[in-house]
């Protein structure tokens, strides 16, 4: 695993350097996602192209815990504001994963069973009462950066490693 995280490091400094040196106006450029009819276009399938690029500024980016709508599995024209960790980019969507403060450890068979993976990732300034939290790690949402309320937190390199790791084993 050191190899990996090794890798993985090495991988997200060449991209942080690499988006570092893109224009600010083609940053900020970026398409505004077409909405699906009811809003959201669906979940992202596949396996992501992770990224770790957090950066000091008002827009969202990979490596950072925000506030958005987030639309419930079931049913994609309702859901509620949450927190998501961003993960990477679709095109123009940002790709994140759910949040909760709700502790899934004592019933991991039970979410497993039910098709649901999560990954602790401790606390944060993502949520006010200083609770530890979960990513749904097999869950990967489509959001659209227009529509991210706040920016609440960076998350360390080490745990976006140990959530990006999760994330390619439940991929797919």
């Amino acid at each position: 695993m050191p190899i990996l995280n090794q890798l993985l490091r090495a991988l997200s400094s060449l991209a942080r350097q690499a988006t570092r040196s893109e224009p600010s106006a083609t940053r900020a450029g970026r398409q505004t996602p077409a909405p699906a009819a009811n809003g959201y276009p669906g979940d992202f399938t596949g396996i992501p192209q992770l990224q770790y690029q957090p950066r000091a500024d008002s827009a969202a980016d990979p490596g950072e815990v925000v506030w958005t709508w987030v639309p419930y599995e079931e049913d994609h024209s309702q859901g509620k504001d949450r927190p998501v960790l961003v993960i990477g980019w679709d095109g123009p969507w940002l790709l994140a994963l759910p949040m909760t403060s709700q502790d899934h450890d004592r019933d991991a068979r039970q979410e497993a069973a039910a098709g649901r993976y999560w990954c602790d990732i401790g606390s944060g300034d993502w949520d006010r009462n200083g609770r530890p939290s979960e990513v749904r790690v097999n869950r990967i949402l489509r959001v659209d950066p227009g529509s991210v309320r706040r920016i609440a937190a960076r998350l360390d390199i080490d745990r976006f490693d140990q959530v990006a790791r999760q994330v390619l084993q439940h991929a797919g």
